[in-house]
């Protein structure tokens, strides 16, 4: 079974260097490595010194890596889908170099790495991938993706069936537009068989964990809080964090004296906001950590002897069980507040939680489908959803 490592945080708290450095010890240990960038200003190639590219290329024994190209993976994985989207475009006026550019669509290149991430796992091409993701906004877009792309593209490719079926009966008269042909169609649904794969694979704890990258500075600990409330909010498993660019305790007097007494106040407010959650240090690192022989010194400083690979957490942020006449949904959300949770039910078979600016689509099992919705609590970071056995007629 494949090992999934995604490092993500706030942009510049080192998490390429510790996807990098994570990736080498792995791979010194035996286990076959790929060392994945999906952030569109990519900075593997520099943390590693090596030219990488959209192609995957060997680094050394058991390392390879890859630097997603949109433009690469438009070209080979979804040229039907590219071609009818600037077709349509150029039919409703748009110039065809406008035109190209509308054809990569937002989002696609994370689509892209996580097939990448269900090719290898099919192929059993690696034992680890170490996923080293863009600042935190983007890789939240990254790993809701399957939820809001699964329901998204449902409704997009009955749309449209329901189109391609009209114009045999209106013989495209009352069209202005391109209809999709069988290839983009097809190309479509094998997209939308695929998301629900890659979301089991990114949902299952056992293979799939989330590594926090955080420096001792307000911003940087408020906004990883947010991000450890959204993850859960996706179903996703945060294992452990990593604490970057630590002082140690004998760095000296004046200047550093003073940072050091700031760093125990935020220190502090990172344990009251993330035990017991199992936590590594890595003390007076540079900005900037390029090539082995750093890389490799960064891996001794943040896991000493120890298996990077290991999983330090399994539990599901989410779960089902019953009480009494009920049915609930639980749901960790740390840090979240009351006013910011929202419910919507779709259908029955789907409810949507919104926290702040995002929202999830949550598959009911089936033995919901005819529950009733009673409510919702938060509670100790907990949102319980409580459904009646049978939902009531009227």
């Amino acid at each position: 079974m494949m090992r999934i490592i995604i490092y993500t945080g706030k942009g510049g708290v080192g998490k390429t260097s510790a996807a990098a450095a994570t990736a080498r010890r792995l791979a010194a240990m035996g286990y076959r490595t790929l060392a994945m960038s999906t952030d569109a200003a990519h900075s593997l190639s520099d943390s590693l010194d090596v030219k990488i590219g959209g192609t995957r290329k060997n680094i050394e024994k058991n390392l390879d890596a890859l630097e997603i190209d949109i433009i690469q993976e438009m070209e080979t994985r979804w040229k039907e889908i590219e071609e009818y989207v600037k077709l349509f475009m150029l039919s409703q006026g748009m110039d065809e170099l406008s035109a190209k550019e509308m054809a990569i669509l937002p989002g696609m290149e994370l689509i892209a790495a996580l097939f990448h991430v269900l090719d290898y796992e099919k192929n059993n091409a690696y034992d680890v991938i170490v996923m080293d993701t863009a600042p935190t906004a983007e890789t939240l877009r990254l790993l809701s993706f399957p939820d809001v792309s699964q329901w998204y593209m449902t409704r997009i490719y009955g749309l449209f069936k329901k189109l391609v079926a009209l114009a045999k009966f209106t013989i495209g008269r009352f069209l202005d537009f391109p209809l999709p042909s069988p290839a983009v169609l097809k190309s479509l649904e094998e997209m939308n068989i695929k998301m629900a794969e890659v979301k089991n694979i990114l949902q299952d704890p056992k293979r799939t964990t989330i590594r926090l990258v955080i420096n001792p500075e307000r911003m940087v600990i408020n906004e990883t809080k947010r991000a450890y409330s959204y993850l859960c909010l996706y179903g996703l498993t945060v294992e452990c964090i990593i604490v970057n660019r630590m002082l140690p305790d004998d760095a000296g007097i004046g200047y550093f004296k003073e940072k050091l007494e700031e760093q125990k106040r935020y220190m502090e407010m990172i344990h009251n906001a993330f035990d017991p959650i199992r936590m590594f240090f890595a003390y007076q690192l540079p900005t900037e950590m390029m090539g082995s022989e750093k890389l490799d010194e960064l891996a001794i400083t943040i896991f000493g002897d120890s298996d990077p690979s290991i999983v330090y957490a399994t539990e599901s942020p989410m779960r089902f069980y019953s009480e009494g006449d009920k049915h609930i949904l639980s749901l960790r959300l740390p840090f979240a507040i009351k006013g910011e949770v929202e419910l919507y039910r779709s259908h029955d078979t789907s409810l949507i939680v919104q926290v702040g600016s995002h929202k999830r689509n949550i598959d009911l099992p089936l033995v919901l489908k005819n529950a009733e919705l009673l409510g919702a609590e938060l509670k100790d970071e907990t949102l319980k959803i409580k459904f009646g056995r049978e939902k009531k007629n009227g």
